[in-house]
């Protein structure tokens, strides 16, 4: 039996402001959206992994989500490490560096983070 990664889901309070965010700052792209039952749910993709993420709006929805301690993240490796923390220092979206491991982590406008760090990145490489 084989398991694989499919797509991480998040919910989103404004599917606009949201979709926006990703593009600018991660390079991310819809592939599809599904209308199901008061929702929209949008799929977004690096263009290089079959790995997605999900965004959930609710319609009806008004209140901020409740992120509790936000010890989940996203993590995204990238090839020009000096370069994306240039964008992310001028989108002011940093929420904490820890340059002494090669990494930051950006928040986006829900208050998910995200985890930046090098391609070559000690955690990434594989054996």
């Amino acid at each position: 039996m084989h398991f694989s990664f499919v797509h991480n889901n998040i919910h989103v309070l404004d599917l606009d402001k949201s979709l926006a965010f990703y593009a600018e700052a991660l390079g991310l792209r819809e592939t599809h959206r599904l209308e199901i039952r008061g929702k929209t749910l949008v799929y977004l993709s690096d263009a290089s992994s079959e790995h997605e993420l999900e965004l959930t709006y609710v319609h009806d929805r008004t209140a901020p989500y409740d992120l509790g301690e936000n010890e989940f993240h996203l993590a995204f490796s990238v090839d020009n490490f000096a370069a994306a923390h240039l964008l992310h220092v001028q989108m002011n979206c940093i929420c904490a560096e820890y340059p002494e491991h090669e990494i930051y982590f950006i928040s986006d406008p829900d208050g998910y983070w995200i985890e930046i760090l090098p391609t070559d990145h000690e955690a990434i490489k594989r054996q």
